[in-house]
């Protein structure tokens, strides 16, 4: 069976504080890791109600200390906001301290929005438009050490410069960030959670024009997709309502927490709403096990996925690891020792 892994938004909702969804994160890991997940990714969101975690690579330092066989990375640093050195330098930390189960996915995107985004850089530089190839290539020559000889970084070290940089995966949500993981030779992971596009495309031409360049010997697609398991049918529905509603919200620009699946219900619909909720519903998988790997499985053979990350941003933390433990079990997985 295809591996599954883990993206985790650290969901704040009406009732858990952030400070409670980041050790939920933390709980959250130790449980996937048991399960035989394979990869445990955190997002960067700023000035954003329903995400705790503005700094995945803090918490991926906490997570990989209390697990055993996960990877854990980030899915992404918004590579925009950060110093390429800076980036190089903490993930080579990282990389230090938990060889060979780190990974560092890079993301185009600021992560937020645009006042946030200006006073994250506005001590960094004044250069305006899409700086991420610029910036990327920066974060490579960190690596590399092929800065011209007389170029003002060629004597400064990304320590510790005993260890590598950990795998580089590009993240997207469109036809170029497909395209730019192909021709750079690194790994890329397809947000099809969010993304307008289509991710059979998507995925089919970053498989088709992959360049082995150095960065990865062989060429690897990973499909992020939501979805909400329950026992039933009916119960999976239920907790679907909220991430239905947070949606709804979120498209009016409203940003809040996560509201409960009693909240939702609740919530004064329209028509245009509910046309609206099913829409979205193209971008969120729901059911029992069963009905969720009816409708997985097509959209996995058509990416030609080679690994599976599932977000769930569900209401109740324990209903939520009962979410992975269904898929789990689903997809086969075999249990490992408890962290």
């Amino acid at each position: 069976m295809i591996p599954l892994s883990v993206l985790d938004l650290s969901v704040v909702t009406s009732a858990t504080r952030p400070a409670a969804a980041l050790r939920n994160s933390i709980d959250l890991a130790r449980h996937v890791d048991a399960l035989g997940f394979t990869r445990y990714w955190l997002a960067e969101h700023h000035n954003l109600a329903s995400v705790a975690s503005p700094a995945p690579d803090l918490m991926i330092g906490q997570i990989a200390a209390v697990t055993k066989n996960i990877r854990v990375g980030s899915g992404g640093v918004m590579l925009p906001n950060h110093a390429p050195l800076v980036v190089a330098e903490r993930f080579k930390m990282l990389e230090a301290l938990f060889p060979g189960r780190i990974d560092l996915g890079l993301g185009r995107a600021p992560g937020t929005d645009g006042p946030t985004a200006y006073a994250l850089r506005s001590r960094l530089d004044k250069r305006e438009g899409d700086d991420f190839l610029e910036r990327l290539h920066e974060l490579t020559l960190w690596e590399t050490r092929n800065f011209p000889p007389n170029h003002p970084f060629n004597k400064v070290v990304a320590m510790p410069d005993d260890t590598p940089l950990p795998p580089i995966w590009l993240l997207g949500s469109s036809d170029y960030s497909s395209e730019l993981a192909a021709q750079v030779g690194m790994g890329f992971a397809f947000a099809h959670h969010f993304a307008s596009y289509d991710a059979t495309a998507a995925m089919t031409n970053y498989r088709a024009h992959f360049k082995q360049t150095g960065w990865r010997e062989t060429l690897y697609a990973i499909l992020a997709v939501a979805v909400v398991t329950a026992d039933t049918d009916a119960e999976a529905e239920r907790l679907a309502a909220s991430m239905d509603l947070n949606r709804l919200l979120r498209d009016r620009g409203q940003y809040i927490p996560l509201p409960s699946p009693e909240e939702a219900q609740a919530f004064p619909y329209t028509d245009a709403d509910r046309a609206a909720i099913a829409r979205n519903r193209s971008r969120l998988f729901v059911g029992s096990p069963a009905t969720v790997m009816q409708k997985l499985e097509p959209m996995i053979a058509a990416c030609q996925a080679d690994e599976l990350m599932i977000v769930s941003a569900i209401y109740d933390h324990e209903a939520r690891k009962q979410s992975y433990s269904l898929l789990a079990n689903a997809f086969g997985l075999g249990k490992k020792e408890a962290a």
